[in-house]
């Protein structure tokens, strides 16, 4: 099994460069694990305090859950990957089957700021943007997808989205054994990662 960590800022374009990559091998050779999925469960929190969450801080995200499934999927077991609903600030009762593969892609934010997931990963891609193409493609992402406004994305941005991307996101830069820079499609990047895929099947 080939574990590939895909990282980058909110709005980098980490699901465009997942896709291209995916796209070019067969569907029962791959799955994805998405860090979003796998934030806090927050039951015994009201909403008004769910939507408080700093989501970009790494306290949000269950990394415990996220390596025990990944270890789980490196041993040949099925795991049940779960649902979050950024309308509710919640996981929901839903759970994504998910069959391990010759090539499991993990992507998220926050990703390579845990040792012990990074560490699990056979290859390190940082995907970069610059601040004002990821601030224009967050904003248009939560008001069309997750029904926020445009003042409540603006106001989370400054407060909590580009300090937390300074402190633990853009310092994980450093472990990315290629970084690939998405202001455009980078066809020769991509190209690059399924050659080290094939070869590695």
């Amino acid at each position: 099994m080939l574990i590939i960590g895909i990282a980058g800022g909110t709005g980098s374009g980490k699901t465009t460069v997942v896709n291209q990559i995916i796209k070019q091998l067969p569907t029962d050779e791959v799955c994805v694990i998405s860090q979003d999925s796998y934030y806090n469960a927050t039951d015994n929190m009201p909403y008004e305090e769910r939507a408080e969450i700093n989501f970009d801080h790494p306290r949000a995200i269950d990394f415990n859950l996220i390596i025990d499934h990944l270890k789980a999927l490196k041993a040949g077991n099925t795991i049940d990957q779960p649902v979050y609903s950024f309308v509710t600030h919640n996981r929901t009762k839903d759970t994504i089957k998910t069959h391990p593969r010759k090539v499991v892609i993990v992507e998220g934010i926050l990703i390579l700021n845990n040792k012990e997931l990074r560490d699990l990963f056979d290859i390190k891609i940082f995907v970069h943007a610059e601040t004002d193409e990821r601030l224009i493609r967050r904003l248009k992402r939560d008001i069309t997808e997750r029904g926020r406004d445009m003042n409540e994305v603006l106001s989370r941005y400054q407060t909590t989205l580009k300090p937390m991307h300074q402190e633990f996101i853009e310092p994980t830069k450093n472990f990315a054994d290629l970084i690939i820079p998405n202001d455009r499609y980078n066809n020769v990047a991509i190209d690059i990662v399924r050659t080290v895929i094939n070869e590695r099947l």
